[in-house]
């Protein structure tokens, strides 16, 4: 191994001794500002670096980045970040959700009759999820024979090759298709200029179908958002399922109609998808019918959610409200907040008495006693009995570094109003 090293400022090592992959660049020792160090040291954003304290003891090897997070740490050992690196910790991850019952073991452990029949009825499911699989700035996701690769540093980028022929390595032929999809991704300053591909076969004349709980979807990776799916709420349907039976349904920022695929498995009456996006809406309908042909149950409507959500009155049993990000960083959290209160707000005034309401953030900077405080004030100048009935959040296929509590993202409240 030949990396750059960075040293710390004095006490500045805390949070590596705790095992937190990230190091601010308030943390690195220099005479000079970050980035001009690393300009004199020949750093070029994604390389190697290893971290020491300021009396020289090793803490920990990763990617460099100029900016706020100078360093994501891939590994607290001193070891070397190659194909052997990527196959192991993808090798580990993989065994995870063999473990989480979500994927067929091809001979890599023991597997019972129960989990072989889920993972025969599954097989979507995030492999790597950043810190929580301890390779910060990566996402994998698995869509039936192909793996959908993201990548959220510079670091990642440029390794992606290696990462793909590691993924190759556990999987076998079991993998078909490896594609790359980080142009929206991938930090702006560094000006990679790159291009979505395929690192791993390609694209061909069959459907982009997998399976999740029985059900199956069309997963659009190569122009979908995200990459193609949101798996992250896999376990929500679930419940929303298991309450839809004989009620009136509304999917507010339906996407992909997720929720509304399961509530018709549920046994609901009617189910109404909303979005202010046509292609999200013809998704919707694509995989309403992939599940239920021809299924009169179902309606979908290319609206503004808050728009839409004053035009309805006591027709609906269940609400779910599931909206993108409001988000994205700390400045934005007070107008997020101000908008959680205002959806959730009309949610409480439209649904029907003992109505089940669904609501979600998934925006990292709003933290769970956020969320909760602006859905709680929402309830309270709706004057409605509400009650809690389950605490949500992200599935253990997306883990959450117990080290890096910052990976919490998905936060979500099933509510009876009274």
């Amino acid at each position: 191994m030949n990396y750059s090293k960075l040293y710390l400022k004095p006490k500045k090592e805390d949070s590596l001794l705790r095992f937190h992959p990230w190091v601010f660049s308030g943390a690195i020792k220099a005479d000079v500002p970050v980035q001009e160090f690393a300009s004199r040291n020949a750093l070029v954003e994604g390389d190697i670096v290893e971290v020491y304290s300021t009396d020289g003891c090793f803490l920990g090897v990763g990617h460099y980045q100029p900016g706020s997070i100078t360093v994501r740490i891939l590994s607290f050992e001193p070891e070397e970040i190659n194909i052997a690196f990527w196959e192991k910790r993808i090798r580990d991850a993989y065994r995870l959700r063999c473990t989480l019952g979500l994927v067929d073991r091809h001979g890599l452990a023991p597997r019972n009759d129960a989990n072989a029949e889920l993972a025969n009825r599954n097989n979507i499911y995030r492999l790597i999820h950043g810190e929580g699989d301890m390779l910060s700035g990566l996402i994998i996701d698995i869509y039936g024979q192909t793996a959908v690769i993201q990548a959220h540093s510079a670091g990642m980028h440029y390794a992606r090759k290696d990462i793909s022929e590691a993924l190759k390595n556990v999987y076998g032929s079991q993998l078909q298709r490896i594609y790359y999809k980080s142009e929206g991704t991938l930090p702006f300053k560094a000006d990679l200029r790159e291009e979505n591909e395929y690192l791993c076969g390609a694209d061909s004349k069959e459907a982009h179908v997998a399976t999740e709980n029985g059900l199956t979807f069309h997963i659009d990776w190569l122009k979908g958002q995200k990459t193609g799916f949101f798996i992250d709420q896999r376990d929500n349907r679930m419940l929303l399922r298991q309450y839809a039976k004989n009620r009136s349904v509304l999917n507010m920022f339906c996407y992909t109609g997720g929720f509304s695929v399961y509530a018709l498995q549920g046994g609901a009456s009617m189910v109404h998808s909303v979005d202010s996006s046509a292609k999200a809406i013809s998704l919707t309908d694509e995989n309403i019918n992939l599940n239920f042909p021809d299924d009169l149950r179902h309606k979908s409507f290319a609206e503004d959610a808050f728009k839409y959500m004053t035009t309805i009155d006591n027709q609906y049993d269940i609400i779910i409200l599931d909206p993108p990000a409001f988000a994205k960083r700390q400045n934005a959290l007070h107008n997020a907040l101000q908008g959680y209160r205002k959806l959730n707000a009309l949610a409480f005034n439209k649904i029907r008495s003992g109505g089940i309401l669904f609501t979600f953030s998934c925006s990292q900077a709003v933290s769970r006693q956020d969320f909760r405080l602006a859905v709680f004030t929402a309830a309270v100048q709706s004057g409605r009995t509400v009650r809690i009935l389950h605490q949500m959040t992200q599935p253990a296929d997306h883990p959450i570094n117990i080290c890096h509590p910052e990976g919490e993202y998905l936060k979500g409240l099933v509510l009876a109003v009274d």
